[in-house]
């Protein structure tokens, strides 16, 4: 480089240097003691979900703000139990053993943020129990709070368990699943009204026996995911799917029963599989609820099964998957309308898989499938399937049932009072979760559904309720599907 063009290179850096030097030597560096200047934060209040006890919490945050013209000390920061509070902080990545901080120098219109963690230990009590706290701000001689709310409930634990007696789990505390909870063969697990069982990432129960799960409306039987926690203010875990493995049935001659049961947010909801043709295993589900799985709600294979008063709905894959063995349906709501994208903020929608599957391509025994006083649909034009190789070997009976597929040109007999799809139709109350709103997918028929008033009351008088509690035959008009429409002010919630 020429030294000319050097020199003035030279120059006109140093000029910027000067002009930076006294641009910062002119910022107050003084801090403020005025003591009607406060601090804001993003929250008055930080809330955990259950937390187990002795397992300990996600990280929350909250954000502290100075809003003012003038540079704040922060004198003391800490919770107001100490060092023997439950709850653990860390202030823009820094600990400290005693929860307590002091000196913190916060810029005018700058923020930090304190991080919140809490383990609590056994309360020996088998209900939640409340624990408070709170983060305790002095600044200028102004005390600021922020509480610390958690709900600190004990469970079992069971890591990697087989079962290798007849046991039953009770309703007393919930059970938390690491691993699989395995049930060994020719023995029998039977769940009480209101068990809870929450499985860690993965974790599944295994069934090589029989499971018996019979809880009531007012107390149901829940499988879901042990993230009791929020990825968003508005989005719990437990809306999202994937967060735990899903019920494999796998005994050739099982006795499986599920009433008043709700499943949800896994990888697959019921698996009921045999490969041996020569046996027939039994499932029955009524008064129950399969939602949002990342595969499969209901898989059977060889195997018989009723499904009465359910919901099966949003899933990645099928809803529904029949192959092998006689399977009836009724009253029940099969709905896939699984779309994470407004969950998440990313795409992930269904594979374009039908939500009810039945086919006869795999090796299996003769199939006889009922759907009677149901409703199949779902965001696709077509939500259902029949695969056959032999028809002679299929027998189907489907009645008083609203399809979401265009109607055949021909039909055959098997179909008695079937609604079919006309792209004018408004099935459901809510097919998707709005986050803005808070609204989450509601399945009752909408005051225009196809599904209204369309079910045969023969049937719907040996389930005069519908999945809600309310009474179906009230108009004297049944509708398809698990539930009843009704006004709003007389609806009962799931």
């Amino acid at each position: 480089m020429h030294p000319k063009y050097f020199k003035k290179i030279l120059k006109f850096l140093l000029g910027i240097f000067i002009l930076l030097f006294f641009f910062y030597s002119c910022i107050d560096e003084s801090i403020s003691t005025d003591p009607s200047l406060r601090l804001s934060f993003s929250k008055d209040t930080l809330s955990f979900d259950t937390v187990f006890t002795t397992i300990g919490s996600s990280t929350a945050k909250i954000k502290v703000y100075n809003p003012n013209d003038k540079n704040l000390k922060i004198s003391a920061l800490g919770l107001g139990k100490g060092a023997e509070s439950p709850y653990k902080i860390n202030v823009n990545g820094s600990v400290n053993s005693n929860n307590q901080f002091t000196d913190i120098e916060l810029r005018a219109k700058d923020s930090l943020f304190v991080f919140v963690e809490v383990k609590i230990e056994p309360t020996n009590i088998n209900s939640a129990v409340f624990v408070k706290d709170s983060l305790v701000f002095l600044t200028n001689s102004n005390q600021q709070d922020v509480k610390l709310l958690a709900y600190a409930q004990d469970m079992t634990m069971l890591r990697d368990r087989k079962i290798v007696n007849d046991t039953t789990l009770t309703a007393e505390k919930p059970y938390l699943i690491y691993g699989d909870l395995v049930v060994d063969s020719a023995k029998t697990l039977t769940l009480e009204p209101g068990c809870r069982l929450f499985f860690h990432d993965k974790a599944s129960l295994v069934v090589y026996g029989n499971l018996i799960a019979k809880g009531t409306r007012v107390a149901p039987i829940q499988f879901r995911g042990d993230r009791t926690d929020r990825l968003f203010e508005e989005v719990p875990y437990n809306f999202i799917s994937n967060q735990w493995g899903g019920v494999l049935l796998l005994n050739k001659e099982g006795q499986h029963e599920f009433d008043y049961v709700k499943i949800n947010s896994g990888y697959v909801g019921i698996f009921f599989s045999n490969n041996d043709r020569n046996f027939r295993p039994k499932l029955e589900i009524s008064n129950s609820i399969i939602h949002n799985f990342l595969k499969y709600g209901l898989v059977v294979q060889n195997g018989d099964m009723t499904v009465v008063n359910s919901e099966i709905s949003n899933t990645g894959a099928y809803s529904v998957y029949l192959s092998g063995g006689r399977h009836t349906f009724i009253h029940t709501t099969i709905a896939n309308y699984f779309n994470s994208t407004n969950i998440l903020m990313q795409p992930s929608s269904k594979e374009g898989n039908a939500a009810v599957m039945v086919t006869e391509l795999d090796r299996i025994i003769p199939m006889e499938t009922e759907f009677l006083n149901c409703v199949i649909a779902g965001s696709s034009p077509n939500e259902f399937e029949i695969l056959s190789r032999f028809a002679n070997r299929y027998h189907g009976n489907f009645r008083n049932t609203y399809i979401r597929k265009e109607k055949p040109d021909s039909l055959s007999e098997m179909f008695q009072n079937v609604k079919w799809y006309a792209p004018k139709d408004t099935i459901f109350i809510n097919t998707y979760f709005d986050r803005e709103k808070l609204e989450y997918y509601d399945f009752t028929p909408d005051s225009l559904s196809p599904a209204r008033d369309m079910a045969d009351i023969e049937i719907s008088k040996l389930y005069p309720n519908d999945l809600n509690g309310n009474n179906r035959l009230e108009d004297g008009k049944p509708d398809a599907g698990a539930y009843e429409w009704m006004p709003y002010e007389k609806r009962k919630k799931k």
